[in-house]
């Protein structure tokens, strides 16, 4: 029993830069008080004590603010951070080294009995005010963006967010078009939009869906520009105009764009 409380301590000070001693961690941080808690009320609930380890809960919930149900399964570490408003259902399961913050919801999408709430692996992070619901899994090392409500499976290592929740990094995505996004983006000036994988942001991957699809018209036009000359024909003769930041100077969506040598901005070309 020590050695958990031990763990949950080191656990604190491991994610949380807040913390200053043991002591006040000890006192201070109703997330611990409410998984310690929990961890009598499901031993309780174990051995079918059900009303004492229900109220047990409820004393639990009254003290922290914090509503986990006994039934639920925690592994070890788990660190609740802020705490309040987190609403934790009967057959979720915590692996272990799990972060949840305040308003966090693991709940069911079903009044059925069995398995209805979800199921967090290893390392998962889940941000504040996000609602994981049904019997899904969210794979190690995944992380979910505050706010978002999550009702499909994530595999490990993504990052899902919005409203439904949709995986904006994901482990299986190709390196190859990770690089070839990047570069689009920099060609096209759109650097300020986030649309490498670094930014777990829907509007930023739609913007990179975007401009891949840009490219690949540009390629297409290029090529039947050079067939239709070669057989005769006089199009694409004209330079297209260069896109540069005073084209988008009344939107209020002007991107930065770097300095010349002049002092003046640099355009940036459509073309590749």
């Amino acid at each position: 029993m020590f050695s958990r409380i031990r763990d949950d301590i080191k656990g604190v000070f491991h994610r949380d830069p807040a913390a200053r001693n043991t002591f006040e961690v000890l006192t201070n941080y109703p997330g611990l008080h409410a998984v310690w808690l929990h961890r009598i009320s499901h031993k309780l609930w174990k051995h079918d004590w059900k009303w004492l380890a229900r109220s047990l809960s409820t004393f639990g919930r009254w003290l922290t603010g914090i509503e986990i149900h006994p039934g639920a399964t925690l592994g070890r570490r788990v660190f609740i951070d802020h705490g309040m408003g987190v609403v934790i259902g009967e057959t979720a399961e915590i692996g272990d080294d799990v972060t949840l913050y305040h308003g966090v919801t693991l709940g069911g999408t079903t009044w059925k009995a069995g398995k209805r709430h979800p199921t967090l692996e290893s390392n998962v992070v889940i941000g504040a005010g996000a609602k994981v619901l049904g019997p899904i899994t969210i794979g190690e090392n995944a992380k979910v963006g505050s706010n978002s409500v999550v009702v499909k499976d994530a595999p490990a290592n993504s990052t899902v967010v919005g409203i439904p929740g949709r995986i904006v990094i994901s482990a299986n995505t190709p390196q190859d078009s990770n690089d070839k996004r990047n570069k689009i983006a920099r060609k096209y000036g759109f650097d300020a939009y986030a649309v490498s994988p670094d930014n777990p942001d829907p509007v930023a991957n739609a913007m990179g869906v975007m401009l891949e699809h840009m490219h690949l018209m540009d390629s297409k036009v290029e090529e039947m520009c050079k067939v239709i000359q070669s057989m005769g024909g006089e199009v694409c003769t004209d330079n297209l105009h260069a896109i540069s930041a005073q084209d988008f100077a009344e939107t209020g969506l002007s991107p930065v764009m770097p300095e010349a040598q002049d002092g003046s901005h640099e355009s940036f070309d459509p073309k590749i």
